[in-house]
């Protein structure tokens, strides 16, 4: 028999908020361990929570970005279930129930589709909860059959976006999380550093007969931590499965793990039902109402979204379609692209610097484009320079290493080490001339025929120039001269 997978997605995403969701405790990463607590965050008797309502604003801006409805009323729970590093005993979430709204419904994510179209992967809902704590069981911090836990966590502000089982195959569910990612992103609600657990995946699996429209038994994949090794949990729970049955096993619903080094599922326990963490209203917090008005305000706050800006970027600018990926991929870069071509600089070379010398440095030195020490403006008065034939394309390369190290302007350094391009019709022909004359053999070469030495004399023209001839007015005056 032939098997389909059917998958879907729960994405833990952080708010990036200043403070944790019902208490003023700093929710940042790095933090020296149970430092960043307080009486609400570990649930201590009489401590009463009050909720950050920035948690409500962030999650509002990704819901309507997704196109979710806004509930206008919406309660926070108390979900029941003991684990070390959960001091409270329960965690504060959100339930969908017919009484109890989550903050958000509907929605969904469009995706490319294998024939080159796309297609939209619905949520089910978006709703708000705290993080719990972190248990720590590796070697080297702790001794055989010890763990620590860590409470830093507790109370960081999380929303969680569940997907329709509706995903088909592993490869959506890439896309499906790279498109949220950047949703996420561009709309300022995450920070996304998979490293620091901004986002983080559960995966739902099950298996069904090609044709059939049931469901069948689904299998969770717990806290999933990159793309790329959800993709391969899918593919390794989804053939476990089919194995499974081939062999006339039974499939149970539980809860798994994934161990991306030995490509391995281990099992976590036997999957609970929402009727075992005894979901109750918590009585210290009111409802969250959430009116028209607020989220007319919010909808207004929302940037363009990156599938609007390359429809924008293909028609003001005369760049390649591959290039429009790489710009709008993240909303810095897509914002100090626009900034440089409106700074005065075009904006196929300011396409071209960016995908080329400024990507390399990004990736090189690990850091944002905000970090970067060149700014928009002074890279545009870079290829201003370029362009004016102030300086050659091989010269603006090192003005712009010693911009990326010092962050000084392109002027300032050409002036400085004397860069500016010999553009003198008179002196470059004193140049081209002493070459010629030193090199007999290879003009004799070159008049017979042998024309790729051309590239020998200009190469030996900007070493004598220090790369600072006007290649162009170099290329003229050579070939006038030999002929």
């Amino acid at each position: 028999m032939n098997y389909e997978p059917v998958i879907g997605l729960e994405v833990h995403a952080q708010l990036a908020t200043n403070t944790k969701i019902f208490c003023g405790c700093s929710p940042a990463f790095g933090a020296e361990p149970n430092t960043h607590v307080c009486p609400v965050c570990l649930g201590l008797p009489g401590a009463l929570p009050v909720l950050n309502q920035n948690v409500v604003d962030m999650a509002m801006h990704i819901s309507l970005a997704v196109g979710c409805t806004i509930q206008p009323r919406s309660r926070f729970l108390r979900k029941n279930y003991f684990y070390p590093d959960l001091p409270k005993g329960y965690q504060v979430s959100q339930f969908q129930s017919n009484e109890e709204m989550p903050l958000a419904t509907g929605g969904g994510v469009e995706v490319p589709t294998a024939d080159g179209g796309t297609r939209v992967i619905n949520l089910t809902r978006i709703h708000m909860e705290e993080d719990a704590g972190k248990s720590i069981h590796e070697e080297g911090f702790v001794s055989s059959g010890e763990s620590l836990v860590d409470v830093n966590r507790c109370g960081v502000p999380l929303i969680e976006i569940v997907s329709e089982p509706e995903i088909a195959t592993s490869d959506e569910a890439f896309h499906y999380l790279t498109r949220l990612h950047q949703m996420l992103v561009y709309t300022g609600v995450c920070e996304g550093d998979m490293e620091k657990g901004h986002m983080r995946i559960d995966v739902n699996v099950s298996i069904r007969p090609v044709g059939s429209t049931k469901l069948g038994t689904k299998v969770e994949v717990k806290n999933v931590n990159s793309f790329r090794n959800c993709q391969r949990a899918i593919d390794t729970e989804k053939d476990r499965q089919i194995a499974l049955l081939e062999t006339g096993g039974t499939i149970q619903q539980a809860t798994m793990l994934f161990d991306p080094d030995r490509n391995q599922l281990r099992p976590m326990r036997t999957k609970e039902d929402s009727d075992d963490y005894r979901y109750f209203p918590d009585p210290d917090l009111v409802p969250v109402v959430v009116d028209d008005a607020w989220i007319t305000k919010v909808r207004e706050q929302i940037p363009e979204l990156p599938e609007a800006k390359k429809i924008r970027f293909g028609n003001d600018f005369d760049i390649s379609r591959d290039q429009i990926d790489i710009l709008t991929s993240s909303r810095d870069i897509a914002d100090y692209f626009e900034t440089t071509v409106s700074s005065g600089a075009g904006a196929k070379p300011a396409a071209n610097w960016l995908q080329g010398d400024v990507m390399r440095v990004l990736n090189e030195q690990k850091i944002t484009i905000g970090e970067l020490k060149i700014t928009p403006q002074s890279l545009a008065e870079l290829l201003q320079l370029i362009d004016k034939g102030t300086i050659s394309g091989n010269i603006a390369r090192k003005v712009f290493d010693e911009m990326v190290d010092t962050g000084d302007a392109p002027q300032s350094i050409v002036e400085k080490q004397g860069l500016v391009q010999i553009s003198d019709t008179s002196e470059l022909d004193g140049i081209v001339d002493q070459i010629i004359a030193d090199s007999p053999s290879e003009v004799e070469r070159y008049k017979g025929g042998d024309k790729k030495l051309v590239g020998f004399f200009m190469g030996q023209i900007m070493k004598a120039t220090k790369g600072q001839a006007n290649p162009k007015m170099v290329s003229q005056i050579l070939r006038e001269k030999l002929g």
